[in-house]
């Protein structure tokens, strides 16, 4: 498990570095709602499915407001592990590169220990097979 090779306050990966994972990569660019959804799931710990926030993030980017809705997650992902707002603002990612702020959420999330392809209670089964004590995302709800 890869929870803690990764300091606090530092990006794994880079904004443009997509194509490390390049069936993510493609998946994002298609069905970025999908991604997004199993994004949300993690990061709100299971209390919205993957479906519901890829429906919701769907609807939004139909009124072209999706970015509203990306950019409240990352904001929220960068506060979980204190990772710094850059290269650039939510805001900007959010509008102008989706797809890749999307893809590098995704890798964040999965190089400090999390599969967003399982779901948040297919992670936490993980974690117990595992013998993971403390999940490597804080389960505590008093996240800002």
């Amino acid at each position: 498990m890869t929870t803690n090779n990764w300091p606090t306050g530092q990006w794994t990966t880079n904004l443009f570095d997509c194509w490390d994972d390049s069936s993510l990569c493609v998946k994002t660019c298609f069905c970025p709602c999908v991604t997004i959804g199993e994004v949300v799931e993690i990061l709100d710990q299971g209390t919205t499915s993957k479906g519901h926030a890829c429906l919701l993030a769907y609807a939004m980017g139909t009124i072209q407001c999706g970015w509203i809705y990306g950019r409240r997650y990352r904001r929220k992902l960068r506060e979980i592990f204190k990772l710094p707002e850059a290269p650039y603002s939510d805001t900007l990612i959010s509008c102008c590169c989706c797809v890749c702020g999307i893809c590098q959420e995704y890798r964040e999330l999965k190089n400090r220990g999390t599969d967003p392809a399982l779901g948040w209670e297919g992670n936490v089964e993980k974690w117990k097979r595992e013998g993971v004590t403390v999940p490597p995302i804080p389960t505590s709800a008093m996240i800002r």
